[in-house]
């Protein structure tokens, strides 16, 4: 009998070099980590690859360690990983936060942060603290590894510049110095996408990254600039306000987007003032 499943092709590598190979020669592939979105696609009838990489039995890729000073996060660190890791919570507590507000158990328990950048989409709660973090994404093909800073991965709405025959192995963020924080402002705290997220670091040089406020998860340089030139806050708030970009959709409109923006920022700053 004919299902849904029988035009599909699934791939298992058992180790990081096979599955790179395989993106080689069998590409182009479609990696599952979670399939927290490919699972969605395929219930509602929207999936239309149809030959995919599983890697779920890549645990090197799942590990987190510190080496060199830098946190290195493997890609498929789930959720639930990151928020009961040791040195994620002494290193980077504003990622265990946003961990924290992905989905429910069960997707916290399947979704990894590789997935979540391969995605690539704005409201994604993860990608405002990477960017705040000014974390490395490291790719890898069968012939070289790459790192490529945060900012510079995305080139547009959901596209970066991750090649086909390229898998996301880690994430790797530099020691972090100041109070970090993290909101997510949703129509709930959790199992809801998000309306609009933000996270921060508060230091000499803030860093202030949000989500769902434009194509792609943004920093705002004029904003942390007016900060870090000891503008008040209301300048600082004015300045967000013509910085980011929101717009209206099914979740929320582009007015109240720019309000809470400019809320969150004065939370922030309050917060960590001392």
């Amino acid at each position: 009998m004919r299902t849904a499943l029988s035009g599909l092709t699934l791939h298992e590598p058992r180790t990081v070099g096979a599955a790179l190979r395989l993106l080689r020669t069998e590409g182009p592939l479609t990696p599952l980590a979670g399939c927290t979105d490919v699972y969605v696609q395929l219930q509602f009838g929207t999936l239309t690859a149809t030959r995919f990489l599983d890697l779920s039995r890549l645990v090197a890729l799942r590990r987190i360690r510190v080496r060199d000073d830098v946190l290195v996060i493997g890609s498929l660190a789930t959720y639930t990983d990151l928020s009961r890791s040791r040195l994620v919570r002494r290193r980077l507590p504003m990622l265990v936060a946003a961990a924290r507000e992905v989905g429910g158990p069960q997707i916290r328990h399947r979704g990894t942060i590789g997935g979540n950048i391969a995605t690539g989409s704005p409201a994604g709660d993860a990608l405002p603290v990477l960017a705040a973090a000014e974390a490395v994404v490291v790719l890898a093909s069968s012939d070289a590894e790459r790192r490529v800073p945060f900012a510079q991965f995305y080139t547009g709405y959901r596209a970066s510049v991750l090649r086909p025959d390229e898998l996301i192995v880690s994430v790797e963020v530099p020691p972090l110095e100041g109070a970090q924080w993290f909101r997510k402002v949703g129509t709930r705290a959790a199992q809801a996408i998000s309306k609009i997220v933000m996270a921060a670091v508060r230091a000499p040089r803030p860093r202030i990254a949000l989500g769902s406020v434009a194509p792609m998860v943004m920093r705002v340089p004029r904003t942390e600039a007016a900060l870090a030139a000891g503008a008040p806050i209301a300048e600082a708030q004015r300045v967000l306000s013509e910085e980011i970009q929101p717009i209206d959709d099914v979740r929320s409109t582009a007015d109240y987007r720019r309000q809470v923006a400019v809320n969150l920022l004065a939370r922030f700053w309050a917060d960590t003032g001392g």
